[in-house]
């Protein structure tokens, strides 16, 4: 997580002392200024008005969800487009309950579905749901006599991207759905070149972010226009979808704004010069992670987690001299104010903050009654700050470790296990101590994501750290222990990410060993791995891609 950027060696600052030659990132400043505080006076509640009409429409949509027969393919149909129009949060027990007959009958159902189409949306449908559908006996009756699949799907380019999307919820040894993605994603890259096909933009968009992998607010965004162009769209349904967008954008940006001010009080940019400035950006992450409006509490919360560590793994990475991380690693393992007296005074800066930031958790948890989560919250926090530690040892020798033993450290420091952990904390009644001691036995699924961002990360990052003395990423590593090339070393990644996909899906299915709204924390903070460090370290370089996609998530209305 937080790869970095090319580095320069920097004069001293006020701080240093004039022997000290210190390493300076060529960070970008924030992109923002201050335009995110300004919605802090901007916000008012809703107008009654507004909210009567939301109400009106979410009742017309949900009197279509509780009627007609639950494994019609008018329900899938109007499921899939209440999932992608980022409604579903208000339709919970609804689509449950409409899932669960279409599970009781599914093989009477899955016989009769003699189109791809309806056949993948149902087999989709059901395994996001986390039932363990099998594909089997669903996909082997588009197979010909040789065991491929038909030439004749290739025709069908609603059925071809329906099969496509399905094949994302794939878990190990399932070949024929591993056979489905390469055909299907041979197939709808040639359809895609040819943009006189109605359906060229969502192939487009599709073979860049399947549905699995995406953010639901940021698929929404750009499914509203899809949506609107099919003949058979419900006008009701898309009016809430565009409203009730706008209105939890107001919201969002509300709480950007408070946290905007929080981080403009730390004047980090001029105090930190060093340190990449990306608050802004940090929001938007753990938007990725859970965007619903009762969950405001764990998104500040965790917002500022994440914050703060993309400070210090600047510090780790970037500026601090072994002496002076030995000491700030000492001190965060104390946890104590007092400790800040034996910090060099850009390192107090940090510390009083980090501490200041689970004071403020503590303070919440415990008009909450829920003050054991902070523990969890800080003992997750120092094996971070421990394991970027041994980063900065390795650097300091010049170390190239084995995958082995970078890829245990590596995992740490890529935060996920730090964050997925941090996400529960504020989280309400769902979550329970059982809950962390689960995340801290290293899941499957946690081990999964973190698999993915580290690797993810690497890289698209690899390159620019080699401009300067950064410690070994994977790339290096392996490159190294087993004589491989870059894009053969590339092409192992990619196999170990999907993989790991793999997994994750597998510990979605049902029974999950924690309730589904945890198992979704740590599925989602892979998906935003996924949008944000496909091509490039869109954080980072956060003045391209994400820029726009922060804007469309957070500052442009849909128009209604």
């Amino acid at each position: 997580m937080f790869a970095q950027s090319s580095v320069v060696l920097l004069a001293q600052s006020q701080n240093a002392t004039p022997a000290v030659a210190r390493r300076c990132a060529n960070f970008h400043p924030s992109i923002w200024g201050d335009r995110f505080l300004s919605y802090a006076s901007e916000f008012t509640n809703a107008n009654t008005y507004l909210e009567q009409q939301v109400q009106q429409l979410k009742e017309e949509v949900r009197m279509l969800l509780i009627t007609g027969a639950d494994d019609s393919e008018q329900k899938l149909h109007l499921i899939d487009a209440i999932q992608r129009l980022g409604l579903a949060y208000h339709f919970d027990s609804e689509i449950d309950e409409a899932l669960q007959h279409m599970f009781d009958g599914y093989v009477i159902s899955a016989e009769k579905d003699d189109d791809v189409h309806t056949a993948a949306l149902r087999f989709r449908l059901l395994r996001q749901q986390g039932y363990n559908v099998s594909c089997v006996d669903v996909f082997n009756k588009f197979k010909n006599s040789e065991g491929n699949f038909k030439e004749s799907l290739s025709s069908d380019v609603r059925g071809m991207l329906s099969l496509y999307e399905a094949t994302h919820l794939r878990v190990h040894r399932e070949d024929i759905l591993d056979e489905a993605l390469a055909f299907c994603t041979t197939h709808l890259r040639s359809m895609a070149k040819y943009s006189s096909n109605p359906l060229a933009e969502q192939v487009d968009h599709a073979l860049k972010q399947p549905i699995r992998k995406g953010l639901p607010r940021l698929e929404a965004r750009h499914y509203f226009s899809i949506y609107q162009a099919d003949d058979s769209h419900n006008k009701a349904l898309l009016k809430l979808a565009k409203l009730d967008f706008n209105l939890l954008q107001k919201l969002h940006q509300k709480e950007l704004s408070d946290i905007a001010a929080w981080w403009k009080d730390l004047d980090f940019a001029h105090k930190l010069p060093f340190a990449r400035d990306r608050v802004v950006e940090c929001y938007f992450w753990i938007l990725g992670v859970y965007f619903e409006p009762q969950f405001f509490l764990a998104r500040r919360i965790l917002t500022k987690v994440i914050a703060m560590t993309s400070i210090i793994d600047d510090i780790y990475d970037v500026y601090g001299t072994l002496e002076e991380l030995e000491l700030f690693t000492e001190a965060v393992e104390r946890w104590d104010i007092s400790a800040i007296d034996q910090l060099p005074e850009y390192m107090r800066v940090c510390y009083r903050a980090l501490l200041d930031v689970y004071s403020e958790i503590e303070e919440e948890m415990a008009k909450e009654g829920r003050s054991y989560r902070v523990y969890y919250a800080k003992e997750a926090m120092k094996n971070q700050v421990r394991a970027y530690h041994e980063e900065a040892k390795w650097l300091q020798v010049q170390q190239i470790p084995t995958m082995e033993e970078y890829m245990h450290v590596a995992l740490v420091t890529s935060a996920y296990s730090m964050l997925a952990t941090t996400s529960f904390v504020g989280m309400g009644d769902a979550v329970t101590e059982e809950t962390f001691d689960w995340v801290f036995s290293q899941p499957k699924i946690v081990r999964a994501s973190a698999i993915i961002c580290r690797l993810m990360d690497d890289m698209v990052s690899h390159k620019f750290e080699q401009k300067r003395g950064h410690v070994a990423s994977a790339v290096e590593c392996y490159m190294k222990q087993h004589g491989a090339s870059e894009q053969e070393t590339h092409k192992e990644f990619n196999k170990q990410v999907r993989d790991a996909w793999k997994d994750i899906n597998e510990e979605c299915l049902m029974p999950t060993a924690v309730p589904m709204t945890i198992v979704t924390r740590v599925l989602n903070l892979a998906c935003v791995i996924d949008v944000i460090y496909k091509n490039e370290d869109g954080y980072t370089h956060s003045e391209t891609t994400l820029k726009d996609i922060i804007t469309s998530m957070l500052i442009d209305a849909v128009p209604i």
